[in-house]
């Protein structure tokens, strides 16, 4: 079985990436390829290394890198740990998935105590990444067929979620929910399959989920959206009108489901 790769990123590359590396590749043996990187590379802190040791976590081969380091790498997730480093996944071209995990700077605090905890919030974290990545495997790289594209198409619920997300750029569950006037699960269900057939892409940042077009949607396929655009102006034009008024009111929280955002799978 071929290896999932995956990139943690923080900005200095010397605490919190250097902790979910190692952890994840103590937990995940051979199932995942891991790296980190940071934005400014800093040198590794020592109490990272110390805290990891203690925790009986190898710390062999952890040193600091710059994203120029991995910029001409392929990989299937990409997780920032800081809010900085979120900004800088735009930067790396061939991303999968990509993941937010906003995590406190343990070098703001003086001595182990913060790195520990640190280490403790990111084992959370990685755990229950292993558990949805296992029940739910990538599909591997490949060229996007344009059978594939037309077949995702066939359905109007996917092909409406398609045009909103190309009009839109990024839109949350909870947004596309509302636009389409229909059940949460069947959109979801509806994401998870475009997403499975290289069409669509999420990250997360806390409970939100966040869609848009793979970035790696070829221009041909970006070509054929937009002529169903063309030819599909009602339809388009209903759900784009349901979207502004939702994005109008006060507060989303009251339309979006928060809670079940925090547990969605798609």
């Amino acid at each position: 079985m071929s290896q999932s790769r995956v990139l943690f990123l923080c900005t200095a590359n010397s605490a919190r990436s250097i902790l979910a590396e190692a952890l994840l590749r103590q937990l995940a043996g051979d199932r995942f390829a891991v790296y980190s990187a940071g934005s400014r590379p800093e040198s590794v802190d020592p109490r990272a290394l110390t805290v990891l040791g203690q925790a009986g976590i190898g710390t062999e081969g952890l040193v600091s890198k710059g994203l120029d380091a991995v910029s001409d790498q392929r990989f299937d997730f990409v997780i920032s740990l800081c809010d900085k480093a979120s900004l800088e996944c735009q930067q790396i071209p061939h991303k999968g998935r990509v993941l937010h995990w906003n995590l406190p700077d343990p070098k703001a605090e003086p001595g182990e105590a913060p790195f520990v905890a640190c280490l403790q919030a990111i084992r959370s974290r990685i755990e229950l990444f292993l558990q949805v990545v296992g029940s739910d495997p990538l599909p591997s790289s490949r060229e996007l067929a344009p059978a594939e594209l037309f077949r995702a198409l066939a359905d109007e619920t996917r092909l409406r979620l398609m045009l909103l997300l190309l009009q839109e750029g990024e839109l949350c569950v909870c947004e596309l929910t509302e636009a389409l006037d229909d059940l949460q699960p069947k959109i979801s269900r509806h994401l998870k399959q475009l997403r499975h057939a290289g069409l669509v892409q999420d990250r997360r940042q806390g409970q939100w989920i966040f869609y848009r077009l793979d970035d790696s949607l070829p221009s041909w396929a970006d070509s054929v959206l937009r002529l169903a655009a063309q030819a599909l102006p009602g339809p388009q034009h209903g759900d784009l009108r349901r979207l502004a008024a939702m994005q109008n009111r006060p507060s989303r929280e009251g339309v979006c489901g928060l809670s079940n955002l925090s547990k969605e799978s798609a």
